[in-house]
């Protein structure tokens, strides 16, 4: 039997119906999931590129920008995952539906592995969010930065935040990579992704485990989820 044959025999019928069904409701011929993790990868690592070009000297206060934007953004992303990802909002039901109602039940703790490269559209945020991403919120804060504290900061900023980015969809892209893949194997990537696995088994995932890329935030704010706790504990 073939590995591709075996996963796909473990993977619930309930599972397999709706993968199916959105597979062929929303995943177009002409989709490249190989197209989407390169334009993805190498329009963030463009961005990164040219923004560190532009630093100037940059003195020791200026570059703490770097680890202070990641620290900021492991904190938005965990608010977000647990807020509007998981909570309809207002003006945010596209964000509930496409990650609770779509990704939760394209994938769960007991089938988190993507089948085909066609699956990482479940996966990564749509191409044209690393654009918003820029426009809307990189490069605005990073002008003010600019403007109000140095230019390198503001920099600094922007290569932060798109670095950010890029981190969260990567190691987002390798939870989901089948558990016998050598990214996968590695021993900080099997820790992680049991975190974020446990976040897809449905009695935990309203409550636990909500950081993507490092659980940081998670066990800032009590809500890390490990073997041997009660699944009723509340944070």
């Amino acid at each position: 039997m073939t590995e591709a044959a075996s996963a796909t025999r473990s993977i619930p019928p309930r599972v397999a119906a709706f993968r199916e069904d959105y597979r062929r409701e929303h995943v177009g011929p002409s989709y490249s999931g190989r197209a989407h993790f390169a334009f993805t990868s190498l329009g963030a690592l463009a961005v990164i590129g040219f923004a560190l070009s532009r630093v100037e000297a940059g003195r020791p206060w200026e570059w703490l920008t770097v680890p202070g934007v990641f620290l900021l953004g492991n904190v938005v992303e965990f608010l977000g995952h647990r807020g509007p990802m998981h909570h309809r909002r207002r003006g945010l039901g596209l964000l509930f539906r496409r990650h609770t109602e779509q990704h939760h039940r394209f994938f769960t703790h007991e089938a988190l592995a993507c089948e085909s490269a066609r699956d990482v559209k479940m996966v990564l945020f749509p191409p044209v969010l690393l654009l918003f991403f820029l426009g809307g919120i990189a490069a605005p804060l990073g002008a003010l930065c600019f403007t109000l504290i140095s230019p390198n900061v503001g920099w600094l900023f922007v290569a932060s935040a798109i670095g950010y980015y890029l981190t969260y969809e990567w190691l987002h892209f390798s939870h989901h990579l089948p558990p016998e893949h050598p990214v996968a194997r590695l021993a900080v990537m099997k820790r992680l992704r049991r975190h974020h696995e446990a976040h897809h088994d449905p009695s935990k995932m309203q409550r636990h485990n909500f950081n993507i890329s490092f659980p940081l935030a998670d066990w800032l704010f009590g809500t890390t989820w490990r073997p041997g706790m009660s699944d009723r504990k509340k944070h």
